[in-house]
């Protein structure tokens, strides 16, 4: 039981100082990122930033990414994950406790809700309407859009390449390639191309 205390708390203090390594070393980072801001918007430059920061490999890119995304997020909990190759878009992503990020995700204006789990190449845009189409005469690029938050309830999983659209429900699971157009419930098994719910997570109890 002492053993166990003791190498908790080293494992914390470790975990301590390597925050305040990657702190100092994504200052630069950070001012960069702030005078961007200025120039061309947060979120513009929110992007430049992360593609930079994605490119780190293994442990030491995952704790300089949580250090830079806990200062220009909305919110980025110190124990969250995020994987080589992800990207961010949108400075007002809320990222909680124990969330795992995966390699290569692309993630816009979204709330990833504690012991969220998102496998590798999971993209959620910021909602299905990012882009208007109605006008046959105006290129979709000049018709704007809207964007909306897409909450990922506490302890869904998301699997690989799953493109997700609306709400996920807490303890949801979505399958690997499968398209969420529209608001899931909590603890069920979705999958496909729009997802539908398969079956209750759990058995039913009489």
């Amino acid at each position: 039981m002492l053993i166990d205390k003791i190498l908790s708390t080293m494992k914390a203090f470790v975990k301590t100082i390597f925050a305040i390594f990657a702190l100092f070393a994504v200052v630069p980072l950070l001012v960069i990122f702030t005078f961007s801001s200025l120039l061309i918007g947060r979120d513009r430059a929110l992007e430049g930033a992360s593609q930079a920061l994605s490119l780190v490999p293994g442990l030491p890119g995952m704790v300089l990414r949580r250090a830079f995304l806990a200062r220009v997020l909305a919110r980025c909990h110190g124990s969250a994950d995020i994987g080589f190759g992800t990207l961010f878009s949108q400075c007002g992503a809320v990222i909680d406790e124990n969330v795992y990020v995966g390699p290569h995700c692309h993630l816009g204006l979204v709330h990833l809700e504690r012991d969220v789990l998102l496998a590798a190449g999971v993209q959620i845009p910021s909602g299905g309407q990012t882009h208007f189409f109605d006008d046959a005469e105006v290129p979709i690029k000049d018709q704007g859009g809207t964007r909306t938050m897409v909450t990922i309830g506490a302890g869904a999983w998301i699997g690989s390449a799953a493109v997700v659209m609306a709400d996920v429900g807490t303890g949801t699971i979505v399958g690997a390639g499968s398209v969420v157009t529209k608001p899931l419930p909590a603890d069920v098994i979705a999958a496909g191309v729009p997802a539908k719910v398969l079956r209750p997570r759990f058995a039913i109890r009489p």
